[in-house]
């Protein structure tokens, strides 16, 4: 029996990583994109060439803005923060943080899950490597899990249960990486940089930057970044 699944797919490490899971695990994925007017909108370019090189069926890319709502230097005029240790990324959630991104994310992901005939939404949530997000805890996906469950015509009707899948939860971002590159994820064509030049070359100093390049120093991978011009380490 087919299983399909809907993985929310922004073309960084993690949920390319995630996308290889699913795939490796039998599932037929439906990737989801979303284009709310982020600063780093050219992750919507890597997603739409990861989904077509890894051979996804169907993705998909919703546009709405967040603009309006404002609140996170990634939808807002506010710096991101730049040069920070792990130490300091540790003692507070930063201003890159979304308010109820994840929510928003995981309820259009539900809503396309449910057109699809899935019950299977994967996420590239992670509790270890993860800036101090909120959305992104156990807990947090436990309880959407529950409500996906009780607000939908499919869990109602008693269909099947949703299950949101967090493969990478308690991974280091080396772990990711490794997992990865077992999975023969082609991590050149990803990208996280939260501050981007205007042809895509990453920063290489915002958190998810600097996480990114810290995972593959451990994992003793290459790191196939395509950092800004001006950059170097």
């Amino acid at each position: 029996m087919e299983k399909t699944a809907v993985v929310l797919f922004s073309g960084g490490i993690d949920s390319t990583t995630t996308l290889a899971i699913a795939q490796q695990d039998g599932y037929t994925c439906c990737t989801v994109s979303f284009d709310y007017e982020q600063r780093h909108r050219y992750e919507l370019q890597a997603a739409r060439i990861l989904a077509k090189y890894m051979g996804v069926d169907r993705h998909v890319i919703i546009p709405f803005s967040l603009r309006s709502v404002g609140g996170s230097s990634l939808i807002d005029d506010i710096a991101v923060p730049k040069g920070r240790d792990e130490s300091e990324m540790g003692m507070d959630i930063p201003n890159t943080y979304v308010p109820a991104r994840n929510t928003i994310f995981l309820s259009f992901a539900l809503g396309l899950a449910e057109v699809v005939g899935a019950f299977d939404i994967f996420i590239g949530a992670n509790a270890v490597d993860y800036s101090g997000y909120p959305d992104c805890r156990p807990a947090y996906l436990k309880a959407f899990e529950q409500l996906a469950d009780l607000a939908t015509k499919a869990g109602v009707e008693d269909q099947g249960r949703f299950k949101i899948q967090a493969p990478l939860i308690y991974m280091s971002k080396a772990e990711i990486i490794q997992t990865g590159v077992d999975l023969g994820v082609d991590f050149s064509l990803t990208h996280s940089c939260y501050d981007p030049a205007e042809d895509g070359g990453a920063c290489g100093d915002c958190d998810s930057c600097r996480l990114r390049r810290k995972g593959f120093e451990e994992a003793g991978v290459v790191d196939p970044t395509r950092y800004a011009d001006n950059i170097n380490f």
